[in-house]
């Protein structure tokens, strides 16, 4: 009875082990399938405001508006990070540098993370608003504030009535709010950067 019962200990822990193999497997397979689950959403989501940003139904001069209120942010966050990050100016010219220096190294990571919560925006804001600037940056031109108002008396209505894609269209949408409640630091000419030489001023 004893060898018998034995046996069957020794099937149940057999079996047992087999569960937690096929369990293990399948936890890794299941990762797997939720990283290109979202690796492919991630991807189809960029193609799909790539789409946006190219289609874009507005006339040259609205484009510059939009464009100004993109670079002026654009530029508020790549100053404001380097001033909480004075040690690392000469490492970081550029906003690029700051998106990509920010995947390895975690103080700068929290840094930017903490700037955009100062300026209520998120990492899909940034997303859309690089790829707005580099779709059209090259032809766009700066307007300054009294410019644009005199084009444009409800840039959010335009924003909202003309930008299909959401997450452009919240981009776009935060990006008119920072500036308008005046959150956009305007930069002396004395710390202009590389980026900010791609427009002649910045002046409200």
């Amino acid at each position: 009875m004893w060898v018998a019962s034995g046996k069957v200990d020794h099937k149940l822990q057999a079996l047992e082990a087999q569960f937690k193999e096929l369990d293990f497997t399948t936890d890794n397979l299941t990762q797997k399938f939720e990283y290109h689950s979202k690796t492919l959403a991630n991807q189809a989501a960029q193609d799909e405001l790539w789409t946006a940003v190219l289609s874009l139904k507005f006339t040259s001069m609205e484009l510059n508006i939009l464009y100004s209120y993109v670079i002026e942010v654009l530029i508020c966050l790549h100053t404001r990070v380097l001033e909480k990050l004075p040690d690392l100016v000469r490492g970081l010219p550029t906003l690029a540098s700051i998106l990509r220096r920010k995947v390895k190294n975690k103080h700068i990571r929290d840094v930017w993370e903490s700037v955009l919560e100062e300026y209520g925006l998120q990492e899909g804001d940034i997303t859309a608003l690089c790829t707005f600037f580099v779709a059209h940056g090259n032809k766009a031109e700066h307007y300054i504030d009294k410019v644009r108002r005199m084009y444009i008396r409800d840039v959010n209505f335009m924003i909202t009535n003309m930008v299909k894609n959401q997450a452009l269209q919240d981009g776009l949408l935060k990006a008119v709010q920072v500036v308008e409640k005046g959150k956009a630091v305007r930069v002396s000419e004395e710390q202009k950067s590389p980026l900010e030489e791609l427009i002649p001023s910045i002046k409200s």
